[in-house]
């Protein structure tokens, strides 16, 4: 899954940097700290304006970027992020800033890759923690209020989830604090979208008035997947006012059977 923001030569590169990262044959520790190390230049790269504008500008020579980068980084990250990120400072960015988010994707990508065999529950971990986030103002606040240091809202996050969850889930939510989306919420959602394209699913978000059997999250599933010629992993959220049927969103596909849809369809069509 690639970042959707990303156009032209920044998409090229990070489908080629993405496609790297996956040949890169690490086993799931060297996968966690490839992520860690890229969040890391990725967090350099937006602060430090002056070795952004170096490591981005078209008329310094790709070699040379690629020299400046490793004499910067040298013995600060491992060896296989420190190759991807010569290789991406050689590559054409269409914006400067292209290229601190691109090596935020791969650090998920990483991340999530490191939880192996586990990918599946690692999205259904990430959905746990977004309806917690959605469910609970209080935490919502502590986790937005610029008052608080990103270290303390960090903190807050382990002593809710260390222990309890995958460590994938932990560093990806903590990851939220400090990445580009605008709220923690927003990128948890994005980083579950990677996990679940990790075991080659899309993500299908089902609302239903009460909770769907065992058998009939799978019949659904099954028909998604049909329809959709890729399995589909379904977060099923439970909202008693829709009163009946379900309201299924995949992607930018939304198929509303809700009783309460149909009764708003009524009403325009009697008022029209």
């Amino acid at each position: 899954m690639a970042r959707s923001d990303l156009r032209g030569p920044s998409a090229d590169a990070l489908a080629d940097l993405t496609q790297k990262l996956g040949q890169g044959g690490a086993d799931p520790a060297g996968l966690s700290q490839v992520g860690d190390d890229l969040f890391a230049v990725a967090g350099v790269l937006r602060r430090e304006a002056s070795v952004r504008r170096m490591v981005t500008d078209v008329s310094t020579e790709s070699q040379a970027k690629s020299g400046l980068v490793r004499q910067l980084l040298d013995g600060k990250v491992g060896a296989p992020a420190l190759d991807l990120v010569a290789e991406a400072v050689e590559r054409r960015w269409t914006r400067p800033r292209d290229l601190a988010d691109a090596l935020e994707h791969l650090g998920v990508v990483a991340v999530v890759d490191s939880a192996g065999d586990d990918a599946e529950r690692l999205s259904d971990e990430l959905f746990t923690v977004g309806r917690l986030l959605e469910q609970e103002p209080d935490l919502r606040s502590a986790l937005s209020d610029p008052a608080r240091s990103t270290q303390d809202k960090a903190a807050l996050l382990r002593s809710l989830l260390e222990g309890r969850t995958l460590p994938a889930t932990l560093r990806l939510t903590e990851q939220a604090l400090a990445g580009t989306e605008r709220t923690v919420s927003i990128a948890v959602e994005e980083y579950q979208k990677i996990a679940a394209d990790a075991h080659g699913a899309r993500v299908a978000t089902v609302r239903v008035a009460k909770e769907l059997t065992v058998g009939d999250q799978e019949r659904l599933a099954a028909a998604l997947a049909r329809q959709y010629d890729r399995p589909v992993h379904l977060n099923v959220i439970v909202e008693p006012g829709l009163i009946g049927g379900m309201r299924v969103e995949i992607g930018d596909d939304v198929i509303d059977g809700t009783v309460a849809s149909r009764l708003d369809d009524a009403r325009r069509r009697l008022a029209g």
